[in-house]
């Protein structure tokens, strides 16, 4: 038998846990840095093309990114009977924009993004991803922390989109998957708003973020429905949660489902 021959292929290793590590082929490094707040590195894959990795954690693929977009934004916004005014938390890449603008009822989208950088890097070369939704006349672009917009501005929204990094370790990004933030997004709502969250790996071997995330919305709102999508880049299921004082996507039957998004 052949002893077998070192790898010499590029390889970029996101760390899920202690005990799993999915590694991706690196076909070419197209971008590598860091800015004020995190590191980016933008590959190309052979199987998922393009993948954004913010801190060694993959972010969403060239190929598969739309799986976990359209899950974050069109059930709560179809959920809404008329969603004018939609406000983005993070979303640097500008797919959770181009998913909520292409719903025509969608007159303003406030996007919040801490990470100017990290946009002016998905815009260059992630056109795929933003496809010029920044340029839409109706987005309205921000770069401060989401927590400190929403205090200090006192807007009223139809629907909400919590597109921010993993709550990992004692970073930033944990203020912002607590009761007191989800207070603060509740008082921004219009009474019969809803929100929407990435909600974390749904895996069965790494639920414990996803039931935290879940069961913190449900002390702040009275309906949170949670839901799971398969991100094949992410070989994982990944989680998501609508909440809201009135509005319930559970009670949308297929036939509405099937008008709203015709």
């Amino acid at each position: 038998m052949k002893a077998a021959e070192p790898d010499k292929r590029k390889w970029f290793h996101d760390y899920v846990n202690p005990d799993i590590t999915i590694s991706y082929r690196v076909k070419e490094l197209t971008y590598s840095g860091k800015t004020k707040f995190q590191s980016i590195d933008i590959i190309n894959n052979e199987r998922f093309g393009k993948c954004l990795m913010l801190d060694g954690k993959i972010q969403s693929s060239e190929v598969d990114e739309f799986i976990y977009h359209e899950a974050l934004v069109h059930p709560v916004i179809i959920t809404h009977s008329h969603p004018e005014k939609v406000f983005i938390a993070g979303g640097g890449e500008g797919a959770t924009l181009r998913e909520v603008l292409a719903h025509n009822s969608v007159k303003k989208a406030v996007m919040v993004d801490i990470d100017k950088e990290v946009v002016d890097i998905c815009r260059r070369f992630l056109f795929s991803w933003h496809q010029n939704s920044f340029d839409d006349q109706r987005a309205e672009l921000h770069f401060a922390d989401a927590r400190e917009y929403l205090e200090k501005n006192d807007d009223k929204f139809d629907v909400i989109i919590i597109d921010l990094p993993d709550p990992l370790g004692e970073g930033p990004a944990r203020l912002l998957y607590t009761q007191e933030f989800y207070r603060l997004v509740k008082q921004r709502l219009q009474p019969d708003g809803i929100i929407s969250v990435q909600a974390e790996s749904a895996d069965w071997t790494e639920l414990e973020n996803f039931v935290d995330i879940v069961n913190t919305l449900a002390n702040v709102f009275p309906i949170v429905r949670p839901y799971q999508a398969h991100i094949p880049s992410f070989n994982s299921l990944w989680g998501f949660a609508s909440a809201s004082q009135k509005l319930d996507p559970g009670k949308l039957t297929p036939e509405e489902i099937d008008v709203k998004i015709s």
